[in-house]
């Protein structure tokens, strides 16, 4: 008896102390964090070079009206190696579709952040041959993190519909026409209204479960479980570096996004579900590319914790998102 009431006893002890530290933990974040995010942007982010004259004109804004039909953000962190590969084929492709549709009108934005090696270079020798109308280079002063890169190449863009595609072309460019398409029929090609169509890799799910190692597929169920249960329902692949939205949707999400590290797609269409606004999944070709900066333990460790602070922190408030912006 005394037994069981000793156990009783501190397992009251024990969920008031969790229940404490929580409290004590929300009352910190909310006296120290911003309820909307200061983007901060150095002078030499602000421009980009032209190879041609040697000039640095500085960056449109995402507030400005669009004056292309397509702007693609490829966000690049000591990629010169994988970055050719995968800008040779994008170009090809837009290239391609540029002389067959005189409507059809584009940018692609490398954003360096904060490369240690070459990217910067190999990046430029295709601005040096294709124009800066047609590619652009944002370098980040400091390694921002990929949600941090996608960010600052979204509020630089020019496009009426944004698609961000990662440097290792893991997932093949010219499935963007299967975005494109899902995106037309959702936004009525108005770039004006919200709207998101997102690559979804959920259809190779069974064949890549039966390459991994137990311990990584442990892994994966673990951070879809967490996603599922602290941020995004609905959604199967919320990972997929290669997500189309138009520019009024961007304006809505880059704005407020806090998270800049991996798990800022998971936030990402956390605001967008809570925004009302039409998400789409599209199956998409991809091919695991070697040279992944993802290491499999830690990654996703780091993920699971951003994937509760995202939930804690907005439902805290914390993080606010803009009423007005509710579909």
């Amino acid at each position: 008896m005394l037994t069981t009431e000793f156990v009783q006893l501190a397992l009251l002890i024990g969920s008031g102390s969790v229940f404490f530290l929580f409290v004590v933990l929300g009352i910190v974040l909310k006296a120290t964090t911003t309820a909307f995010p200061k983007i901060v942007r150095f002078k030499d982010e602000q421009y980009y070079k032209d190879p041609i004259t040697g000039d640095n004109r500085p960056f449109p804004s995402l507030e400005d009206e669009p004056t292309l039909k397509l702007s693609v953000i490829v966000p690049a962190f000591d990629e010169e190696k994988r970055l050719p590969i995968m800008l040779d084929e994008c170009m090809e492709y837009l290239e391609e579709r540029a002389r067959k549709e005189k409507n059809f009108t584009y940018e692609v934005i490398v954003v360096s952040d904060g490369s240690r090696d070459r990217t910067v270079d190999v990046a430029m020798k295709y601005v040096e041959k294709y124009g800066v109308e047609k590619l652009r280079v944002l370098a980040l002063v400091q390694n921002r993190g990929k949600g941090g890169a996608v960010r600052h190449g979204m509020l630089s863009s020019r496009g009426q519909f944004l698609l961000f595609a990662d440097a290792d072309g893991a997932t093949k460019f010219a499935d963007y026409a299967k975005l494109e398409r899902s995106m037309m029929e959702l936004s009525g090609s108005d770039w004006k209204r919200d709207v998101l169509a997102i690559g979804s890799r959920a259809h190779l799910e069974e064949e890549a479960t039966a390459k991994r190692t137990f311990f990584r597929t442990i892994l994966m169920h673990g951070f879809h479980f967490l996603v599922w249960t602290f941020a995004v329902k609905k959604i199967r692949d919320t990972q997929c570096g290669f997500k189309l939205v138009t520019r009024s949707a961007a304006r809505k999400l880059f704005q407020v996004m806090h998270v800049e590290r991996w798990a800022f797609d998971v936030e990402l269409l956390f605001i967008a579900q809570s925004y009302n606004i039409p998400i789409e999944e599209v199956a998409v070709n991809w091919t695991e590319i070697e040279g992944s900066k993802l290491t499999p333990f830690w990654s996703w460790l780091q993920m699971g914790r951003d994937l509760m602070l995202i939930w804690f922190r907005y439902a805290i408030g914390a993080w606010q998102l803009r009423k007005e912006h509710s579909n």
